[in-house]
């Protein structure tokens, strides 16, 4: 396939919110106590809410910049992208990388809105989530219906509420659930208590995915204290591992026939792995654990309900028939780190040598188009969405590496057609 015929659909990206996020959906008594936005001395962009103060962080938003800026430190919105927190400029940085649709993660809140959830006055929590819900839904993915798919976050501390929000936004064309990857650390009931039996009830009825991604909980994993961040980064896959793991043999898949779980952000290239393994544990462990998936094996089970993804990941597409091909999606990770904005289809396709057009097919939109009930060519037929017709739709958009850290000169920087080529090489 060439690139200029692929068809791209990101189920992992990320909204780094605008600061007037709760202007027009928070309900007016809330306001005063709502989160806002200040500028602090050392130029930095914060969001404060009650006692907390909680920055962009560097990696998050670093589309556009050069790996050299990259890091963990505050930023302020004038050295981001405009499309990391515009959706106007959103939408012409996905036509000049040539994505389709994307559905986009929570920032600044957690992502799976473990700020709010935790804050001490449930009504003020959940006006804020209804808010943020709504923005995301009528503001963000409303305008271009065609360009998102989208994502809603839901109150964790009661699953009653939890199922309500699921049901008032799957009205909206809502199917897809930010939740996090273990509740435990956050204070909540972990997937094996029944407590949150309403919801798994709410997301089966409403075919809503529960979409988990890594790090949702505030955890990842750490060696120790004193190691180099790069151990930390290597490794975050296990932790959406040790998610699949806690899911898989909990009583949830068994009790809920029908309910769907994302792996979002942690690549596919462990996965054939983590598939011997439970299937060897089962075969050695379940006479005396209890565990019983009657005539299935637990990889049977993985592929009915759970969806993986990836960025750029050889040796999860070499695999791809070990994981499973109705079960692998494709991400773009905008605006953070690990993102192939704005040449994604040629990275892509420099991991999918030799493999064929209708499998490349499968993992680029069409297992994103039906595991989360979104059409994007009900709004445009499919030859508007090719990576060239989009392309073609923003013609000479910027999308120069170029500095935007204050203490580095502006200016400078690399086309698309030399980032292409490197991507290829």
């Amino acid at each position: 396939m060439h690139v200029d015929d692929l068809v791209l659909i990101s189920v992992d990206d990320h909204l780094v919110e605008p600061p007037d996020l709760f202007d027009h959906h928070l309900p007016a008594r809330f306001r005063d106590r709502a989160p806002r936005v200040v500028h602090t001395e050392a130029g930095d962009d914060v969001w404060v809410f009650g006692d907390a103060v909680i920055p962009n962080v560097g990696l998050n938003a670093v589309a556009g910049r050069p790996k050299d800026e990259y890091g963990v430190e505050p930023t302020a919105w004038d050295e981001m992208r405009a499309g990391c927190y515009d959706v106007h400029e959103r939408v012409k940085d996905m036509n000049a990388a040539g994505v389709l649709a994307s559905m986009n993660f929570p920032s600044f809140p957690g992502f799976s809105g473990r700020l709010f959830s935790a804050h001490p006055d449930k009504e003020l929590a959940l006006a804020l989530i209804r808010a943020y819900n709504d923005f995301v839904l009528d503001e963000w993915c409303g305008q271009y219906p065609d360009r998102f798919i989208p994502m809603a976050m839901t109150p964790l501390w009661d699953a009653e509420a939890a199922a309500a929000e699921v049901h008032r936004v799957a009205a909206k064309g809502c199917h897809s659930l930010s939740f996090t990857e273990n509740p435990l650390p956050l204070g909540f009931p972990s997937y094996h208590d029944e407590s949150w039996d309403p919801l798994w009830t709410a997301v089966c009825d409403t075919e809503t995915v529960v979409s988990v991604h890594l790090g949702s909980s505030g955890q990842l994993v750490v060696t120790a204290p004193d190691a180099p961040v790069d151990v930390m980064i290597t490794l975050q896959p296990l932790n959406i591992s040790t998610a699949a793991a806690d899911i898989l043999w909990s009583r949830v898949l068994k009790q809920f026939p029908a309910i769907k779980f994302a792996l979002t952000e942690g690549g596919t290239g462990w996965i054939p792995y983590f598939l011997d393994r439970i299937d060897r544990t089962y075969d050695m462990h379940r006479a005396w654990t209890g565990q019983d998936f009657g005539d299935d094996l637990p990889s049977d089970v993985f592929r009915r309900h759970f969806l993986t993804c990836f960025i750029a990941d050889p040796f999860g597409v070499a695999t791809r028939h070990h994981v499973g091909m109705d079960n692998i999606c494709w991400e773009l990770d905008y605006p953070h780190s690990d993102s192939t904005w704005p040449t994604p289809g040629e990275t892509l396709l420099a991991a999918c040598a030799g493999v064929p057009d209708a499998e490349i097919d499968r993992m680029t939109h069409e297992n994103a188009m039906r595991w989360y009930s979104f059409d994007p060519f009900a709004h445009r037929p499919r030859e508007r969405a090719t990576v060239a017709a989009l392309r073609a739709e923003s013609p000479g958009h910027d999308v120069a590496i170029r500095s935007m850290d204050r203490r580095h000169a502006h200016g400078g920087g690399t086309d698309l057609g030399d980032l292409a080529a490197h991507a290829t090489a």
